[in-house]
């Protein structure tokens, strides 16, 4: 039977420690409420020029390092090929005293410039005839020319300024506006958005057949990485698709985020290496080898970590771990540090720890969130320490989707689903330019001068067929 005495100790010891839970509980909470208004504060913030945090107190002195820190030693080449050569002669006095000069030497200087930007006005003579045989009107046509109109559509934009055009608002996201007016202030060409955005169209027209081409390689390509991200569309919520593999890129903005919009690209049959998120719908692609993006993971717990309980901590940081592990060991199987026996050992360890933690319920809903999709998973974790040279993240989508992103905060999206294929066949065009190495202004210009649609392999090594 419990005394008076033991019963008062025991309650003053339970008193002792809820007010110790109830001060740690007030210090988390005040930690809390500080990070989320730091997180509320920095999503009304603009992107620029406000930073995350206070100034450091004793930042680092800019500039170079002296000595062996100093870093890279790089300065401008001299130009091979000189196309100038200007004297700059000695002044007639010392600007200093005013005293006789006497010429001691030249020394050269180089400066790579950019020539004074000019529109060229060209008129073609179109020869027209009538074939005897048939009566058809046949007229000529010159390599420059980019459309056969005459009459009151006559007066065309050329290759070269349509390409540029291109670029500017479909590869680098500048606004119609901005594109118009740095054209005009550049080189004096005086176009308007109208005039632009209907030459865009008649550019993907012709470029149609290439983007196909495109779909054709990347439902062929050994691995690819998909992502989307939302996009508008009359102001409409539309989804712009990428999907990325070593050689191509392939844009598409279709009304919807599920597996009939992937597959319309990909190929509901598609039997490659797929390296994507968690979003269930790639789930649907029965046929491929998955690997979810570890670093999608790594994320999650991290976040998870920041605000759980130091219990609850624990999963999410043990998750970290085995992830990490298994990148240290990729990073060892690359550097050939590792045998295949060993590797296969390790291998299997870190499935076995895995597989442990899986096994296991957790109270904490968010760590019962988190093996649920561990779960879901499992099978394509570890994929990428079985096939040598197979990404781990899905960082070539990641980076696909960014120029899109900031389109859309530039202009927002297209007005119809016409300027959104537009947009999809065009971006599509640039982007595997980029990744191939290849002047995107001459291939979009190669294609806006063909009398009809012509396919280009853009991945072929020699140039085009």
């Amino acid at each position: 039977m419990e005394t008076v005495e033991e019963r008062i100790a025991r309650l003053e010891r339970e008193n002792a420690e809820l007010k110790a839970e109830n001060e740690r509980l007030r210090r988390r909470v005040k930690e809390l409420m500080r990070a989320l208004e730091e997180a509320q504060r920095a999503g009304k913030r603009q992107a620029a020029p406000f930073s995350r945090r206070a100034p450091k107190a004793h930042p680092a002195k800019p500039g170079r390092k002296a000595g062996a820190k100093y870093g890279r030693r790089c300065r401008r080449p001299i130009p091979a090929i000189i196309d100038q050569t200007v004297e700059a002669e000695l002044p007639a006095c010392c600007p200093h005293c005013g005293g006789q000069l006497v010429e001691t030497g030249i020394e050269n200087q180089y400066q790579t410039e950019i020539p004074k930007p000019c529109v060229e006005r060209i008129r073609f003579h179109l020869h027209v005839g009538q074939c005897r045989r048939c009566g058809q009107r046949v007229q000529g046509r010159h390599p420059h020319q980019t459309s056969d109109a005459v009459g009151s559509a006559s007066s065309q934009l050329g290759a070269r300024a349509v390409a540029l055009a291109t670029e500017l608002n479909k590869g680098l996201g500048l606004s119609y506006g901005k594109t118009v007016a740095v054209l005009e202030n550049a080189f004096g060409l005086r176009v308007s958005r109208g005039g632009l955005a209907q030459a865009f169209e008649r550019m993907a027209k012709k470029a149609e057949p290439t983007y196909e081409k495109l779909v054709e390689q990347i439902r062929g390509s050994p691995s690819v990485t998909p992502d989307e991200t939302g996009w508008k569309v009359g102001g409409q919520l539309w989804w712009m698709w990428a999907f990325s593999s070593a050689a191509v890129t392939v844009y598409s903005i279709q009304p919807g985020r599920g597996f009939e919009q992937a597959a319309a690209v990909l190929g509901a049959e598609y039997d490659g290496f797929l390296v994507r998120d968690g979003w269930i719908v790639y789930r649907g692609f029965s046929q491929a080898i998955h690997q979810t993006c570890v670093a999608h993971l790594l994320r999650r717990c991290r976040e998870m970590m920041a605000v759980a309980r130091p219990g609850a901590a624990q999963f999410p940081a043990t998750v970290k771990g085995i992830l990490q592990a298994a990148l240290r060991l990729r990073d060892r199987r690359d550097q050939g540090e590792i045998r295949p026996q060993g590797l296969a050992v390790a291998c299997g360890q870190l499935e076995a720890r895995m597989d442990r933690l899986l096994q296991r319920h957790y109270c904490t809903p968010a760590n019962q969130r988190l093996a649920n999709h561990l779960i879901r998973e499992r099978d394509a974790m570890f994929t990428f320490l079985y096939c040598p040279g197979l990404e781990a993240t899905n960082y070539r989508a990641e980076q696909a989707i960014r120029p899109m992103v900031v389109t859309r905060k530039v202009w927002g999206g297209n007005r119809t689903p016409r300027g959104a294929h537009t947009q999809s066949v065009l971006v599509s065009i640039l982007h595997t330019c980029r990744q191939q190495l290849r002047p995107a202004i001459s291939v979009v210009a190669r294609l806006l001068r063909s009398p009809k649609p012509e396919v280009l392999d853009l991945t072929a090594p020699d140039g085009f067929p």
